[in-house]
């Protein structure tokens, strides 16, 4: 399954910048998965998991395949972008498609770098972005409204359907986004589903910050982290400069250079890591000696389902699955060594597979 973040934030925050090291990153790793269509404003990026390079120690597969996470990136959101200042709408409708938007924000000061808003301010621009989603998702539910009004004088099902949607419509009014409405009942999420509300989805605020910001929070970052957490959003801290540099280095001299800033991992991965964790997604493995794979599913799927990833056979024509946790696979040195152990399970249709299981999915045709 795909998992899609769309960028957004204004011109100057550093949001090509960070771009860029993403892309970098998915050229990078490229040949890896030959299956990617490669789109200009698009990155294929493959998920960061160690485990994938202990299980390939063991197996020796022709291939290792990692999960990929595909970030958008979405230019001209400006100031009136609802009303179709800048690119407006065009951009606006592809935030639409996103699972997540990993919402960009200037956190650093530079007179080289002229911010469109003549300062820097990040509250006021997390606003200015804010308002243009909602004021985008109001317009949409206005015209959703007017269609009920005429079909629930045919069809007064649709009338418990209408009372949210104009619920919401007020909430919207007073400029709080569809993430913070009350009433999230079964007629709001077939409107959500249906209408795909763009400030209803999950974000991520990246605090961009310099290579001094990045050693301690700035005034600017923890008001981001203070305004996060009122609205129960997550906040990474990343230097876009520094990312780009990141992806051109060894692993070891990436690690280096991250730990002399007292840096533990890169932001790109953290945002990879919380979109995950944001998005309740887990991976599962398989591993042969053609490939050693991770798949990635929503948590809480069935065994039937997380087959259904690989393919749609898989799922049809499910017999049974054959599962060793990654832990073990490890212990044992691998499948032989892991069944000897007595720690290969014959899962059924109810199981519930766990992140880092390896799985082999035994089906009919």
């Amino acid at each position: 399954m795909g998992l899609s973040v769309g960028i957004v934030g204004l011109p100057n925050v550093g949001k090509s910048t960070t771009f860029n090291a993403l892309t970098k990153a998915q050229n990078a790793q490229a040949q890896n998965y030959p299956f990617c269509t490669i789109e200009p404003n698009k990155a294929v990026v493959p998920v960061p998991d160690p485990r994938l390079k202990e299980l390939s120690k063991i197996v020796k597969p022709q291939q290792v395949i990692p999960s990929t996470i595909d970030f958008v990136d979405i230019a001209g959101l400006v100031k009136g972008a609802s009303k179709g200042e800048g690119l407006g709408n065009k951009f606006l409708s592809n935030i639409r498609e996103s699972d997540l938007i990993l919402h960009l924000v200037r956190c650093f000061e530079d007179e080289n770098v002229t911010h469109v808003e003549g300062s820097v301010d990040p509250l006021r621009d997390i606003e200015i972005i804010e308002s243009e989603l909602i004021f985008s998702d109001l317009e949409q539910l206005e015209r959703k409204i007017e269609k009920l009004q005429k079909q629930v004088k045919a069809d007064k099902k649709l009338l418990p359907l209408l009372e949210i949607a104009k619920e919401l419509k007020a909430h919207l009014e007073e400029l709080q986004p569809v993430r913070a409405f009350p009433n999230k009942n079964e007629h709001f999420e077939a409107l959500n589903k249906e209408l795909r509300f763009l400030s209803g989805k999950p974000v991520i605020f990246g605090a961009n910050v310099d290579e001094e910001g990045m050693i301690e929070d700035n005034e600017y970052v923890k008001k981001v982290k203070e305004f996060a957490k009122e609205s129960g959003a997550d906040v990474i801290k990343l230097c876009a400069k520094l990312e780009e540099e990141l992806i051109g280095l060894s692993e070891e001299e990436a690690k280096e250079l991250l730990a002399d800033l007292g840096v533990e991992e890169s932001g790109l991965d953290k945002i990879i890591r919380t979109a995950f964790n944001r998005l309740g997604l887990i991976n599962y493995f398989t591993a042969g000696v053609k490939e050693v794979r991770s798949w990635t599913i929503k948590k809480g799927w069935k065994a039937p389902q997380a087959a259904g990833v690989i393919h749609n056979d898989f799922e049809r024509g499910f017999i049974r699955a054959e599962v060793i946790s990654y832990e073990d696979f490890i212990k044992y040195n691998g499948e032989a060594g892991a069944k000897e152990a007595g720690k290969m399970r014959l899962e059924g249709k109810d199981y519930i597979v766990q992140d880092g299981d390896v799985i082999h999915f035994r089906f009919n045709v």
